[in-house]
């Protein structure tokens, strides 16, 4: 089936950044011509890790609209008023609401707007000269039924996927599987007579606590190995927070890239780490387990890489190496659960633009400073969390998704739809920033001698 509209943008990919796109170009008084393509048939955000009990990490204000325009119909407060749940959450008093009421809150929004379209697995991108537009090619994933949507911009949506690492795949998987589909194979899990969980983000964190709460009633030894260097909690402080907004990630942006190669794996706790609640759930867990001088049946290990899993008879031995006293051993169990990370390659389908598109030395997109693919054509190419290289941190964070939608509707429209806000923290992060606010600081002229950093400010 051929669209042979050429749309104001088509969006490839719908989770919560493109869905957000939606939702703002909704809300505008122009008429703008938009579709999004998405290949799963329905609507689910991350659902293989939708657990009772668990939370987002981010308040409700970073639903998809509001941080723009807090009137705006999709926002989660609207969504609270039309499903009758407004005084039920003014009771339940916290800002972080339950991942659950989110996805169900995401949903809601899919179903308010007639953008989106389903079974649409995009499998090629090209830019018609003669046209003037993208041209993108998609197909139904069961049937094989082609589809072709124009549009004189793209909206890249199209998010990450689950990353084990080479050396642990190739096993059976309903026994060594990634986080992302803890869910649907928690049965066979609890059925198992050992249990090892690989990783110390919050999604591994979120599993064990799961399994460790279900315990008691399976009688599974459960076991968690890191190679970070402990189970840290993610930072997140208020001034920490701080991190996450407009003004950090313009200082990112304007940073040589090879510094910003340096700086941002270092700051992995803003964004890896576990969330102090869920630490705590653990902690207390393990506490009220061990009371009477009992024995949680628990392991939990940092500092330790597995670098291989063999197979035997239903059983897997990991080769792990604790790196830090460079000694190694071997551990079994029925069942390994990676939380190994997801990773995020670039689309097959853009190989048609291949030569027009900028990389850098690393193979890496080059992206403007307004999070748009730098690509040598007319048109547009919005990026949705495919910048982390460039623009730092925050990019991931749905509380700044607000914030780069707000620029791709100002750039589609030509005018300030919707304000693009700045000065919004206390902290400056450039000399340029805090020479300007300051009234006693200036800057030095070039070639003055500095002092040198020191590792405390006592």
């Amino acid at each position: 089936m051929t669209d042979d509209e050429v749309h104001d943008v088509v969006g490839v990919g719908l989770g919560p950044f493109n869905l957000g796109l939606a939702a703002m170009l909704d809300g505008v008084e122009e008429a703008v011509d938009a579709v999004f393509l998405e290949r799963e048939p329905e609507f689910n955000w991350h659902e293989g890790m939708l657990l009772a009990g668990t939370t987002m990490e981010v308040p409700f204000l970073a639903d998809l609209v509001t941080l723009a325009d807090p009137t705006n119909p999709h926002s989660y407060l609207n969504y609270l008023r039309e499903t009758d749940r407004l005084y039920e959450f003014y009771f339940y008093e916290t800002f972080q609401p339950p991942r659950r009421e989110y996805n169900d809150y995401l949903r809601w929004v899919v179903e308010t707007l007639e953008t989106p379209r389903f079974d649409r697995e995009v499998v090629a991108v090209r830019w018609d000269e003669s046209e003037g537009c993208f041209v993108v090619d998609a197909r139904h994933p069961e049937t094989g039924e082609r589809f072709r949507y124009r549009g004189a911009n793209l909206a890249l949506g199209v998010g990450s996927r689950p990353q084990i690492p080479e050396q642990l795949q190739g096993h059976p998987e309903d026994d060594v599987f990634h986080t992302a589909n803890y869910r649907y194979n928690r049965e066979r899990v609890l059925g198992a007579d050992s249990v090892t969980v690989v990783g110390s983000g919050q999604s591994a964190a979120e599993v064990f606590q799961d399994l460790l709460q279900r315990q008691s009633d399976r009688d599974y030894r459960l076991d968690w190995l890191t190679r970070s260097d402990g189970f840290f909690p993610m930072e997140y402080s208020k001034l920490g927070l701080q991190h996450f907004t407009p003004e950090y990630e313009q200082y990112v942006y304007d940073l040589p890239q090879s510094v910003k190669d340096d700086l941002i794996p270092d700051q992995d706790l803003l964004y890896k780490g576990i969330d102090p609640e869920t630490s705590a759930e653990i902690y207390d867990l393990l506490y009220r387990r061990s009371v009477g001088d009992r024995d949680p049946d628990v392991g939990l290990f940092a500092m330790t890489e597995v670098r291989d899993i063999d197979a035997d008879d239903g059983r897997y031995t990991l080769d792990c190496h604790q790196w830090q006293s460079d000694a190694s051993f071997a551990h079994e169990s029925e069942v390994v659960i990676l939380g190994t990370g997801y990773e995020r390659p670039i689309p097959g389908f853009l190989e048609p633009l291949e030569d027009a598109i900028d990389w850098d030395e690393r193979g890496r997109f080059e992206v403007t400073e307004d999070h748009r693919l730098a690509i040598d054509v007319p048109g547009d190419v919005f990026l949705q969390n495919a910048e982390f290289h460039t623009h730092g941190v925050g990019v991931p964070d749905l509380g700044l998704g607000c914030y780069r939608n707000t620029k791709f509707v100002n750039r589609l429209l030509g005018r300030t739809v919707y304000p693009e806000d700045s000065d919004t923290v206390y902290q400056n992060f450039s000399v340029e920033q805090f020479v300007e606010h300051v009234p006693n600081a200036s800057r030095a002229g070039d070639g003055e001698p500095t002092t040198e950093p020191t590792s405390s400010d006592d």
